[in-house]
């Protein structure tokens, strides 16, 4: 009788979650509905807020192209990102002052992450480069003082 009752929950079980995932189809945010924007003093560097946004409470991802020969200069964020390099190879260095000896080869599909408020810095030295990153804001970016 045991058994029979554990089966029977089970089964409605299933049937719940099958039901729900028959009634909800994903909603996949295209790379076409990006809307790309960049510093003006920075060409080579594009960002698009994929999910969430800068000044949102909850997750975020945001999507940048650094262009062969990017830099982005010495900043901090107030949360901890967790970045993935889509395509190209991203250098990154930690540090108050920008050292090229310093930074560290991310290749496509290797993942880093960037602590809260811990200085760092990024090269497109051998192409361009795209990458994500993601993390719970409200976010910014701070830029180091020259």
């Amino acid at each position: 009788m045991h058994v029979t009752r554990s089966l029977l929950a089970a089964t409605l079980l299933c049937s719940a979650f099958c039901a729900v995932a028959e009634t909800t189809a994903p909603q996949p945010v295209l790379p076409e509905s990006f809307k790309w924007s960049g510093p003006p003093n920075n060409p080579l560097l594009k960002g698009a807020w994929v999910v969430g946004a800068e000044k949102e409470s909850g997750h975020y991802a945001f999507r940048v192209t650094l262009m062969r020969g990017g830099r982005i200069p010495v900043h901090t964020h107030p949360d901890t990102r967790y970045t993935t390099v889509l395509s190209g190879t991203l250098y990154v260095g930690f540090g108050e002052t920008d050292d090229e000896s310093k930074m560290v080869t991310v290749p496509a599909g290797a993942v880093y992450s960037a602590p809260a408020n811990v200085p760092h810095y990024l090269y497109a030295k051998d192409g361009d480069v795209v990458y994500q990153e993601n993390g719970t804001g409200p976010t910014a970016t701070v830029w180091a003082k020259r």
